[in-house]
């Protein structure tokens, strides 16, 4: 009986091992599922033995099997919730560390704060936010392609606004009188996270009157004071990477709900670390995971990056990358956020 139970465990690690080759070999398929209640497409990745090609998206050049066939990988899901003004393809290079790791991964467009539609940026698109990524779940759960997905263990991954969407579903609370607050009392300090890119402070002297009027808006646009939440029981762990943070409470942060993981950029401008992603820290540690802390700014976690070309200077000064910065190291940063994922959502 000893001698069978050893077997067993043998062959299961055999299987084990040949799924893990084949998950790392896998071509990484890409479908788009329409969403769900009005909201946008949703962009899945997943493991594929269909055969690559050169897929053109906006300005990014990519190797995908669009509607390929899906391979058997590991049976969980983990979806993105990308930055304000962003778009799937800035997180392929992650997408595809997960893939070759054997998850389907899903990307819902927030509606609003997305490339095609950078309309209603901040608050008015962290409320909806949380409630796309479920329904984006819901959509690839119903899909019969998909339909071997363990439901019970997601993973999701945020970065920027989509940070601020991963750290509500860690069970953070926050309202829109807080972002107000803190950007009234901070509002030099921290001018790209309550103004994102509509202008900047130029240190001449205008700069009293542009801060004027965000003042003005600030009062006028965000006195709800209510602490918004949101709850799906699927997911079951979360990475937060460069979160935009600081109109949460961080008592709420305290004890996550799920497993938690961080990822910071000591040189971010756009989210200073000291009002957003360190008060976090601060908050959850020791029970919750200081994942990395890149030598880069803002836009490190975007790979492949935005061309240049592609942004303005508001947004070209917040994201490109500091002299000196190696974005080879990055891929090691995604295999940390999978590593993640493997521990939290695959083994028992």
């Amino acid at each position: 009986m000893r001698r069978l139970h050893s077997l067993a465990g043998r062959a299961a690690a055999a299987l084990g091992l040949a799924l893990c080759v084949a998950s790392a070999q896998a071509a990484m398929g890409l479908a788009e599922l329409p969403g769900r209640e009005g909201d946008g497409p949703v962009t899945v990745f997943y493991p594929s033995a269909g055969p690559e090609a050169t897929v053109q998206r906006g300005p990014f050049s990519l190797q995908l099997a669009p509607d390929a066939p899906p391979s058997p990988g590991n049976g969980r899901l983990v979806a993105i919730s990308h930055g304000s003004g962003g778009n799937p393809w800035v997180h392929a290079d992650l997408a595809r560390v997960l893939v070759q790791h054997g998850y389907v991964v899903a990307m819902p467009r927030h509606r609003g704060d997305n490339a095609l539609d950078p309309s209603t940026p901040g608050p008015q698109s962290w409320r909806q936010r949380p409630g796309e990524v479920s329904r984006a779940i819901d959509a690839v759960l119903a899909d019969p392609r998909f339909a071997a997905l363990d439901a019970r263990h997601v993973g999701l991954y945020g970065m920027s606004a989509g940070g601020h969407t991963a750290l509500v579903f860690a069970g953070g609370r926050w309202s829109p009188g807080a972002f107000r607050r803190h950007c009234e009392a901070n509002l030099e300090a921290d001018f790209a996270f309550c103004v994102g890119l509509a202008t900047r402070l130029h240190h001449d002297a205008w700069d009293g009157l542009r801060e004027w009027v965000v003042r003005q808006v600030l009062r006028l646009k965000f006195r709800d004071e209510a602490w918004l939440g949101h709850e799906d029981p699927r997911v079951a762990a979360v990475v937060a990477g460069v979160p935009a943070a600081a109109d949460f409470d961080m008592a709420s942060l305290a004890r996550p709900r799920v497993p938690l993981a961080l990822v910071t950029a000591r040189d971010d401008r756009w989210l200073v670390p000291r009002f957003h992603s360190t008060p976090v820290l601060a908050a959850c540690l020791p029970r919750c995971e200081w994942l990395a802390d890149i030598a880069g700014g803002h836009g490190a976690l975007l790979s492949p990056p935005p061309p240049a070309d592609r942004l303005g200077d508001i947004a070209l000064d917040l994201l490109g990358d500091p002299l000196g910065f190696d974005r080879g190291a990055m891929h090691g940063i995604d295999e940390a956020i999978a590593g993640f994922f493997d521990r939290h959502l695959t083994r028992p």
